[in-house]
């Protein structure tokens, strides 16, 4: 039987409306081997509960609404509150400003992706940081 294939949950917490980033790199990932769930708009207690049930190694959070800090902070307060921050990647992108980066991820992200991103740094990163 073959490695695991990473698996990604990618969603966009509130309903800004904004797709294009997070299709492209959804598609950027299921091209390079990942398992894609697309959650859609959910709020941050679905996309804990999908992230649970899909048994998936990454979430992927598309935010373009201004309130990356407020959403991202609650998705990583539940995880601890599940005990599987652990073990489930953050991953944020968006239209989000270069300044707010280090603050993100002293909360516990572990990359930000702003506008310009080039998709294969984004499965680099994932590949080589998650835990298999």
């Amino acid at each position: 039987m073959g490695e695991k294939k990473i698996r990604v949950l990618m969603s966009k917490p509130g309903i800004d409306g904004h797709w294009r980033g997070g299709i492209v790199v959804s598609r950027a990932l299921r091209d390079a081997g990942m398992e894609l769930i697309f959650g859609g708009f959910q709020n941050a207690e679905q996309i804990v509960q999908s992230a649970i049930e899909e048994d998936v190694d990454v979430i992927g959070l598309s935010i373009h609404s201004g309130a990356h800090f407020a959403y991202t902070q609650r998705v990583i307060d539940l995880l601890k509150e599940k005990g599987v921050f652990n073990d489930i990647m953050v991953l944020v992108g968006g239209v989000i400003p270069a300044k707010d980066f280090p603050k993100l991820k002293e909360m516990g992200v572990a990359n930000v992706y702003g506008p310009g991103a080039i998709t294969s740094d984004i499965v680099k990163f994932i590949k080589e940081n998650v835990k298999k």
